[in-house]
Parts: C-alpha cells; structure tokens; sequence
C-alpha cells in the first residue's frame, strides 16, 4: 500500500519532534478552548496499527510508527483509567474483489486472516475496547462507528495511529462533518516522511481538528 521510508521521527527524537510540530502549527491556528479534550466525553480512535505497518516484518512497515507505539502504549492505560473509550481500527480486505478504489490505486492490499492484518502485540484490547474493521481510509464508512460512539456516550475523538494523511485524516474529517469535537496526536501517528506528516497536520489544524502532544494529554487524564 506504501512504500518503505526512512524514519523521521524516531524514540530519540519524538520529544523534540513532537515540541516542533506543535510550535509550528500553533502559530498558524487559533487556539479553540470551547472544544477542550474531555477524556470522559471522548474515545481514542487507535488507528490501522497492525503488523502490515507497524511491524518491523510488514510488507508497509513505516519506521516512524516506533516512536508513535511508544506514545500510544504510554497514554492508552492512562486514558482507560480516566474513563475514556478505547477504540482500535483494523484495515483488511477479503480478497481482490473486496479492496474498491484502494485496490485500483495501490498494488497490494492487507487480506483478512493473516498476520498482516493484526494488531501489534504491545496494543492488545483490554475488556471494554472497541475493536473495528474497515476497509476504506474512513473509520466510520460502512462501519459501526458512529454507533457504538454514540452507545458510549462519546462526544470528541482523539485520533492517533497511522498513516497520519491517509486514514487518521480521512477519520479526522469524517468525524468533523458528522459533529464531533476532533482531536489529533502529533506525536501519536505516523506516515512515511516528515513533509507528508506536517501537511497533514497544517491542513487538518487548519479544518478540522484540534492538535496535542502526548504528554500533554496524559496529564489531562491525571487531572480528571
């Protein structure tokens, strides 16, 4: 689906990176109080983070997804304990005849039933996740997700996973149009290179969502 890259944002780096990305993209935006991140009110969309990418082994393995992992495993427990919804997305297909437009654009796709297909080891669901398929960059096409949103209560997403410009982006605007107070890790994500990364991050600060620092969410979830 994409090509391998060279890691841009790295476990020795992602402080900095992180501090970077969010000084830049906050001097171009308005701050948006009234949507402030209430973890009580929201779920953590975690997304596409399964072996095809994020495994070293992945036929797509993005290297920047190392340092996004480590941000998710830190945040997903403290977010679990201020009582906020869990979600992870798994993309798969059936087969050819099951991969749409995404089959005509890219020249291999993620087949359901393989280990391609799951989600890395250290982001195991826990009782109480949500664990959704797709098979588009949308996490709410053709799926439950509003749904189940709903069921929980959840007003806001906060969106981490990858690729940062494909399907956290796509979700992030799906999420927008169907009323939701949008959120988006910088440090949470991942795509294949940098330039690709802080585009998607103007554009979507810009339209859609709400930008934060993983460290800084966990500490809102410790304050609740």
């Amino acid at each position: 689906m994409v090509k391998r890259s060279m890691p841009y944002f790295t476990l020795d780096n992602s402080s900095a990176k992180a501090a970077t990305w969010l000084a830049e993209v906050r001097l171009a935006v308005r701050p948006r109080p009234h949507l402030e991140l209430d973890p009580g009110r929201a779920a953590l969309l975690v997304v596409d983070m399964v072996n095809y990418f994020a495994a070293p082994h992945g036929d797509a393995y993005l290297p920047a997804s190392e340092a996004a992992l480590r941000q998710l495993v830190r945040l997903i427990p403290e977010w679990r304990e201020a009582g906020g919804t869990v979600v992870f997305t798994r993309h798969g297909h059936d087969g050819p005849q099951d991969t749409g437009m995404l089959g005509r654009f890219f020249s291999s796709y993620i087949a359901w039933g393989t280990t391609a297909s799951e989600l890395v080891p250290a982001l195991q669901p826990r009782d109480g996740d949500i664990v959704l398929r797709k098979r588009t960059y949308d996490a709410f096409h053709e799926t439950e997700l509003q749904e189940l949103l709903t069921a929980h209560g959840c007003e806001q997403v906060l969106i981490g996973g990858v690729l940062t410009h494909m399907c956290c982006a796509t979700t992030a605007r799906s999420a927008f149009v169907r009323g939701y107070a949008t959120h988006l890790l910088v440090d949470g994500t991942a795509t294949t290179t940098e330039a690709l990364h802080l585009a998607a991050l103007h554009t979507l600060a810009d339209s859609v969502a709400i930008l934060h620092g993983t460290s800084e969410v966990i500490h809102r979830c410790q304050s609740t």
